[in-house]
This record gives C-alpha cells, sequence and structure tokens, in this order.
C-alpha cells in the first residue's frame, strides 16, 4: 500500500490517531520543496507572448552555424547537402520569422550576422533561399527592418545576390530587397546602396530580358517600379546605364526598355497583374526626357513597345463579347496602357516606318470608352468612387502620385485624349459623340 510522503502509519496501517483526538504526523526528514510548475517552465521559455521556444529556436540555429562550418572545413567543391530534418526546421524557423515577437528575438540574438555569414559560406541553393526569406520576414517590421539595414556587408552581400542563377533565390532576395525600399526610414539608404552597385541594373535587366518565371518575373517588376517610383535620378541612370567591363565583355549600352518589353511578353499570357506592373514602368520613363529619347529613337524599341501594347488593348482586353462590369477588373492595365499609347504616338514621325495604328484600336478605345459611360451610369455613386484597386497606385500616407494615374477618371480621360490625338482618324460625328 502506497503511503504519503512524510506520513508516518502504524503496522496496521490504520492512522497514527488517537480517539484522545488527532495529533500532528512526525515528519522522519525535511519536506521536499514544491515541483517546479512546468506552466511557469514554458512561459519562461516562450518566445514573447507566442508558444514559440527559444531553446528550440537557439538548438536550431546553433545547428545550422555547426553544419555549414563543418561542410567550410572540409574544403569540399561539391554542393552542400541538406537534410530533410535540417530543412523542415529551418523552415519552420522561416514561418516563425513573419511574427513579430519572434523577429524582434531573432535579432536580438544576433540571427542577422549568423545568416549572413551562412549565406556567404553556403553551397547550397535552397540553404541560402531560406535563409534570404528568414531575413525578408525580419525586415516586414519598421524596427527589425531598420537594424537590419544598419548592417552594411549584408547590403554588399543581398545585391550581389542578384547575379544568383537560382530563381528561388532571387525571388526570395528581391522579395527582401523590395520590402526594405518599401519602408520610409530605410529606403533612402537601399536607394543609395543601389545607385552605388553597378550590376544592380544589369542583373536585374537580365532576368527580365532572359527569365519564363511568372512569379520571380512580378518581382522584379514590383522592385523596378518602386525604385523608379521613389527615385527618378536612378529612373534616368538605367536608361543611359553602360554596363562595366567586369559585368560583361566590354562597355556595352544595357537596353532598359527591350528588358521591360521581353519580360511584358512573358508575362503577357501568364499575369496580367504582372503586365500591368510592367506597363507603368513604361509609362514612368514616358515622364523623364530621356526616356522619352530612348521611345523616339529611330531605330530604337518605340515601335516595338507600341506594337505589343497595341495587341495587348485590342487582343486581350475589352472584347466585343464581354460585359461592361469587366472593364473595372481590366481598369489598371487600360489606364497604363493607353498612357503609354499616348505618349509613343508622339514620337511616331521620328521612328524610321510609322506604327500602325489600325481600326481595331480606334474601335476598341470607342468600346472603352461606351464601357464606362454604361457601367457610371450603372453604378451608384459611392460605388463609383470607391475601389480598393485605386489604393495599390496611391502613394505614401495614401497620397497620389502625380505620375501614377490613378484618378477615378483617368480611364475615361486617357481614352479621350488618345481620340483627340488620333483625331483625324476619326470622322466628325464620332468625335462629337467623344465629347470635349
Amino acid at each position: 500500500m502506497d503511503c504519503n510522503p512524510g506520513i508516518v502509519q502504524d503496522a496496521g496501517g490504520d492512522d497514527a490517531s488517537s480517539s484522545e483526538g488527532s495529533q500532528s504526523p512526525e515528519l522522519d526528514r525535511n519536506p521536499s520543496p514544491p515541483p517546479a510548475s512546468e506552466e511557469a517552465e514554458e512561459t519562461a521559455d516562450a518566445i514573447g507572448d507566442t508558444v514559440y521556444s527559444k531553446h528550440w529556436l537557439f538548438s536550431t540555429l546553433t545547428r545550422l552555424i555547426q553544419m555549414v562550418t563543418k561542410h567550410a572545413e572540409e574544403a569540399s567543391d561539391g554542393p552542400m547537402d541538406l537534410s530533410s530534418n535540417d530543412e523542415e526546421d529551418l523552415c519552420k524557423v522561416w514561418d516563425m520569422a513573419m511574427d513579430k515577437d519572434v523577429a524582434g528575438f531573432l535579432q536580438e540574438f544576433k540571427a542577422t550576422d549568423i545568416l549572413l555569414g551562412v549565406i556567404a559560406k553556403s553551397r547550397c541553393s535552397r540553404l541560402t533561399e531560406i535563409c534570404v526569406g528568414i531575413l525578408g520576414n525580419i525586415a516586414c517590421f519598421p524596427e527589425t527592418c531598420l537594424t537590419l539595414s544598419q548592417n552594411e556587408d549584408l547590403g554588399e552581400v543581398l545585391l550581389l545576390l542578384l547575379g544568383d542563377t537560382d530563381p528561388p533565390t532571387l525571388l526570395e532576395t528581391c522579395r527582401l530587397l523590395l520590402t526594405c525600399v518599401s519602408q520610409k526610414d530605410v529606403c533612402s539608404l537601399w536607394l543609395e546602396r543601389m545607385q552605388q552597385q553597378p550590376s544592380f541594373c544589369s542583373n536585374l535587366c537580365f532576368i527580365m530580358s532572359s527569365s519564363t518565371n511568372t512569379d520571380l518575373l512580378e518581382k522584379v517588376g514590383e522592385l523596378v517600379d518602386k525604385v523608379f517610383d521613389l527615385d527618378e535620378g536612378q529612373m534616368r541612370s538605367w536608361v543611359t546605364h553602360k554596363s562595366h567591363p567586369e559585368a560583361g565583355d566590354g562597355e556595352s549600352c544595357v537596353d532598359v526598355v527591350s528588358c521591360l518589353l521581353e519580360a511584358g511578353k512573358q508575362l503577357r499570357s501568364e499575369s496580367p497583374k504582372g503586365l500591368e506592373i510592367y506597363l507603368h514602368i513604361l509609362q514612368l520613363l514616358t515622364t523623364i526626357t530621356e526616356g522619352m529619347q530612348i521611345f523616339g529613337a529611330a531605330n530604337g524599341p518605340g515601335k516595338a513597345i507600341w506594337n505589343f501594347v497595341c495587341e495587348v488593348v485590342c487582343e486581350d482586353l475589352c472584347q466585343t463579347d464581354d460585359l461592361p462590369v469587366v472593364l473595372q477588373e481590366q481598369r489598371g492595365i487600360l489606364v497604363q496602357a493607353f498612357a503609354v499609347l499616348q505618349a509613343l504616338y508622339k514620337c511616331q514621325d521620328q521612328w524610321s516606318s510609322k506604327g500602325d495604328t489600325s481600326l481595331t484600336l480606334i474601335g476598341t478605345v470607342l468600346r472603352v470608352l461606351h464601357f464606362h459611360s454604361e457601367y457610371k451610369i450603372s453604378c451608384t455613386e459611392e460605388e463609383y468612387f470607391t475601389d480598393d484597386r485605386l489604393q495599390t497606385l496611391a502613394g505614401n500616407n495614401g497620397r497620389v502620385d502625380k505620375r501614377r494615374l490613378s484618378d477615378r477618371e483617368d480611364l475615361s480621360g486617357s481614352c479621350r485624349k488618345f481620340v483627340h490625338l488620333i483625331h483625324h482618324l476619326f470622322p466628325a460625328p464620332v468625335l462629337d459623340a467623344v465629347g470635349g
């Protein structure tokens, strides 16, 4: 029969008590201290208000350091193997870093320096991708992004990683750079680094001109779009950029516009969102003198851009059998397309041969105006002026950049301006119907 510790019992097993009354139990030793609360231990090991374990995170990062160090000491020329268990644990850290408390804890634990060291020594593309991905999640929060961005070595390594050949690594690198340049407290620091890194432009142009990876092209487009929108000086330098001898065979001009065109062609059937991004980049280029000089060059890419945008508008958007409501889904891409066409139309006299302003294009323009009028009549004023899509075109603090063409009337306005630009192709009654 089990006994309660510290309680003395008689031979018969009866309690040591008498009829005269109960007595205090005799203790043969000092009582044991109460056991530590498991809940208290778990709370002490938890990261912030999460259920994630500090000990587990420590051990995982320590194992990562040991793994990379061992491979480096072996001086092996071959790629490093990443076991499925190690990959699974590191992917858990990647997911955990999306939590603000975990991101802050990783920063306190000097995880940025650890991951930078791993990236520098890594001979495993998957490991590099995961490490950059973890840093990308850490950078999602202003405080941790600020600390991370102050690491000069990390900034240099990330920009050089754009020359990597592994698409997933490139995708995570672009995501991290886009996250940092989108943070107002550090964007100027990153823009300066990008301006000073000679290979930044040429590496991104190479990706745009040669990659078939939709996700990667979208992310590169978002990064270039953000950089151009924030830094007009850097946009000017891109269109006049010359690659350095170490970046290629001799010094040659990087044809940024042709690279943008190739990316747009790749995304045309795969990603309307991605195509809209690249059309917006082209539209931004029409706002600077250097960009218009490129578009207006006799044998430059201007006519090829014109033909491509005309095909997109006439063959992919606002077809005769579409419902007027479809126009609202295509609003963003149509705004950018007509803005580009309007700018390029003025360059046609400088081209060796003029672009084709076909009846199909004219019909599409008029159909857009007709659909726009029908939609405006059919919806309420509140519905008409409320559109979440406009927020994606808005600048900081909800203020709209004048170059982003995000005003509610811009679709209608762009079409009308384009119609009047090519007014000599229209009968007078058509112009009267268009108005203005």
